[in-house]
């Protein structure tokens, strides 16, 4: 039987991770086995300059805070080697470079995630993957913004090509 000190340890390693698995709006599990030393440092880099947090997981330890933070359907996943990446920020950085390095392993795998405290499927997780990133659907919706205006500044010189005349008010005062 452990000792009390052992299980307050535990107790707290159990709060501490279920308070990190409710204030992520994602998290990707996958099953770690086959990475060798110069990969996982990779990934953990690329993870970390995302702001993504990584860690191996006890399966016991994440079923306790798992089922402490809403998160029951994850119980079936844990099981055999378990990581799991959590972004209190970002949706889709973790299931993308997780899923990217996944494509290329043959014994790495994603088992499962969540979003915003619902569990999702793996087949979610990499649907999340192929998503563009923020700053590209940023981008995106500024040019569908900015697409009439620049098509009616060019019609507008059009016009004053045309007919000589300037294209705005501000052109004639210059």
């Amino acid at each position: 039987m452990p000792s009390e000190k052992i299980l307050e340890q535990k107790k707290q390693a159990v709060g501490a991770l279920a308070e990190m698995l409710r204030s992520a709006c994602t998290g990707v599990l996958v099953e770690y086995k086959g990475i060798n030393v110069a990969d996982d440092t990779k990934l953990r880099s690329d993870l970390r300059a995302a702001g993504i947090k990584y860690s191996v997981i006890k399966n016991t330890l994440l079923d306790l805070a798992s089922r402490e933070a809403g998160l029951d359907g994850l119980a079936p996943f844990l099981s055999g080697t378990t990581a799991l990446a959590t972004s209190e920020s970002d949706y889709a950085a973790a299931a993308r470079i997780l899923s990217k390095y996944a494509a290329t392993s043959k014994t790495f795998r994603i088992k499962s995630g969540f979003l915003d405290g619902k569990v999702v499927s793996d087949a979610a997780i990499d649907g999340l993957a192929k998503l563009p990133s923020r700053e590209i659907l940023l981008a995106t919706v500024c040019n569908a913004f900015n697409a009439p205006i620049a098509a009616f500044a060019r019609a507008a010189q059009a016009i004053a090509d045309k007919t000589g005349a300037p294209a705005a008010p501000e052109a004639a005062e210059a």
